[in-house]
């Protein structure tokens, strides 16, 4: 039986239009799939809508729109964009379907049964915005939200309380047993020390409004939408009734968030599936926040990046490849076309889009468009082939740490090393002798198998790109049913089957 891994996105908000930071933890979750299922795992990807909720019945009677068509109206933008990045998710969950309300009602019964949940009233300072309720001291300057900055309102209701305090310390010892439940080690810091401070019993129904999943044991409630919303990662797995996929899958080997919701992810999911008798996730990774042009991005600067537009103008490919290579994953990025710009043009037309482009016109002008057959390696060919022999073990420690950025430089290691080869070796002038042509041969057929291993550990990262090299390679069989340990050897590349002409991989954009 195949090795199993289950990657998630968060669910997005339907009463917002997705932009670039949407777009960029989903881009990371779908590489990191595409490279577990190169390396043979079952990798189940999962992304979705979160669309219950406060904000959302807010935003849909301020649109004049039920909930449910504000919400479908989002999701199909949120379905398209992904078709478009190329995400290759194998479910989309919605929190309005049936299959989660049965999911979340059987959370809640589980834990109710375990008797962590009691009536009693509820009365602090709620965010509308944020979904969340902090106390007096908790507050910003004005009673306005520590997080979003936005007014507040004092609120006083009954609601059902979840006992979390009671998971304090199984919860503070899991942390302390497990350094790298939490990446990256700044976001572990931060909530190490959060859950020392204490954690109080959380508020789990709401009686202001209705958009939700009823209460069970009482209908008047709506279930508070982070006890919904993160029962999704358990609901796409066929919880509570399909159990041999649940358990095929379930604890999830990674959640991709952003570091604005990860006390939710890391404190209150953990102490609900405690108190449900579930296993916890392996970890829970917080990237950070871009800016555009060194302004944080909000629609009252105008300044939202549509991802959307993006890709008509520079395609989906230098797109997926700037977000992951410009800053490390986990860190605050900053978004400028001008350093978008200069990536496609360096490392993606000039760096590999040449060499591709030159290696195939002397295959084609030189041996008819056959790849030649090796013979007599020399040391510089060698030298070729060690680069990649390291690059290899590199990458695949770089990809289970999420250092995308890293793993992006360790395969361009091999695309610089592949460009100084053609220099060394000078294959043109080769080709102007009778008795260099075996040596002629030897020194593309190096250049092409370098290629292939490059197309094969960039297929994660720019699937279309990777298929056009494959293709124009020669290769017959299907670059995403190949297996990066068996079929990342050097060698594999065939003698004598014959490459297409090449077309250019990255038009150059004038500036």
């Amino acid at each position: 039986m195949k090795k199993t891994f289950y990657v998630t996105t968060p669910i997005y908000y339907v009463n917002d239009v997705p932009h670039i930071g949407h777009a960029y933890t989903t881009i990371a979750a779908d590489v990191l799939a595409r490279y577990k299922r190169l390396n043979g795992y079952d990798c189940f990807l999962l992304t979705g809508t979160d669309e219950h909720g406060q904000k959302v019945e807010k935003a849909a009677q301020e649109a004049g729109k039920t909930p449910l068509e504000l919400a479908d109206q989002v999701v199909e933008r949120f379905q398209g964009l992904w078709a478009t990045l190329h995400i290759s998710a194998d479910d989309f969950i919605r929190t309005t379907q049936a299959r989660h309300r049965e999911a979340v009602t059987a959370l809640y019964q589980r834990v109710w049964e375990q008797g962590d949940i009691y009536l009693g009233d509820y009365e602090d300072w709620y965010c509308t915005p944020c979904e969340t309720f902090w106390t007096q001291t908790q507050l910003a300057a004005g009673n306005t939200c520590p997080d979003c900055g936005r007014p507040t309102e004092r609120l006083k209701e009954k609601s059902y309380f979840f006992r979390m305090s009671k998971y304090h310390d199984a919860l503070l010892r899991h942390l302390e047993e497990h350094p790298d439940f939490i990446q990256p080690p700044t976001r572990y810091n931060e909530i190490l020390s959060f859950v020392k401070g204490g954690l109080r019993d959380l508020s789990i129904s709401r009686t202001t409004f209705q958009w939700g999943i009823p209460v069970p044991n009482d209908p008047d409630h709506v279930i508070y939408v982070w006890f919904d919303a993160l029962t999704n990662y358990i609901t796409a797995l066929g919880f509570p009734k399909d159990q041999e996929r649940f358990q095929r899958y379930w604890p999830a080997n990674c959640h991709i968030i952003g570091k604005d919701i990860l006390r939710f992810h890391a404190v209150y999911w953990p102490t609900f599936l405690m108190s449900a008798g579930l296993p916890l996730p392996e970890k829970v990774f917080a990237h950070g926040w871009w800016t555009v042009e060194g302004q944080k991005m909000s629609k009252s600067l105008g300044n939202v990046v549509d991802p959307n537009q993006l890709v008509q103008e520079y395609g989906v490919d230098p797109i997926r490849y700037f977000l992951l290579r410009e800053v490390p994953f986990g860190t605050d990025g900053d978004f400028s076309r001008s350093a978008m710009v200069h990536r496609i043009n360096s490392d993606l037309a000039n760096d590999l889009g040449n060499l591709f482009s030159r290696a195939l016109s002397m295959v084609v002008k030189y041996f008819d468009g056959l790849i030649p057959t090796p013979s007599n390696l020399q040391d510089v060919d060698r030298g070729l082939q060690e680069v990649s022999e390291k690059v290899f073990p590199h990458l695949a420690k770089q990809m289970d740490d999420l250092a995308f950025n890293r793993a992006l430089v360790s395969i361009w290691e091999m695309v610089n090393a592949s460009n100084k080869y053609i220099d060394e070796t000078t294959p043109w002038v080769l080709a102007k002798a009778e008795k260099d042509r075996p040596r002629l041969g030897t020194v593309l057929y190096q250049t092409l198998e370098s290629l292939r291993l490059i197309a094969l550990l960039l297929a994660a990262f720019m699937p279309s790109t990777s298929e056009k090299m494959w293709s124009q390679l020669g290769i017959e069989e299907n670059l995403w049913e190949q297996n990066i340990q068996e079929n990342g050897e050097w060698g594999g590349l065939k003698p004598g089957k014959k490459v297409a002409k090449p077309t250019p991989l990255f038009p150059r954009i004038e500036t």
